[in-house]
């Protein structure tokens, strides 16, 4: 796959809410994950490692309200979107995170991918 096909797959799996078929599908095994400085998790490496920060964050949501991706930007091995997802934390409340998700791609895989958000202080 093109680096624009993956990115056009992933947009895709993502506004559908199937993110562990884009996993399954469009990631390397050793894949790696960057959050922000101060997020809980702040390097994630290998796919297994990134299903489970998956299913951490999956099991900390009480509802899912909206999901918004934009079309992909596409450079040479990279691409970027847009996310907004607005969701019910449990114990915490709704929340609206906004993000930009940078993706590496290698040999038709997502080698490495980056998320710029605002951390908030822990409390």
């Amino acid at each position: 796959m093109t680096t624009q096909e993956v990115a056009n797959q992933l947009v895709q799996y993502c506004r559908t809410g199937q993110y562990e078929k884009a996993q399954a599908e469009l990631y390397s095994e050793n894949a790696v994950s960057i959050e922000p400085k101060g997020a809980q998790v702040e390097l994630t490496e290998g796919i297994e490692g990134i299903k489970a920060k998956g299913e951490q964050w999956a099991a900390m949501v009480e509802e899912i309200h909206s999901v918004q991706v934009s079309d992909p930007i596409v450079a040479e091995n990279f691409f970027s979107c847009n996310m907004i997802n607005e969701v019910t934390f449990k114990g915490m409340g709704r929340t609206k995170i906004e993000e930009v998700c940078v993706y590496e791609v290698n040999d038709g895989k997502i080698v490495k991918e980056q998320f710029f958000y605002t951390v908030s202080p822990k409390q």
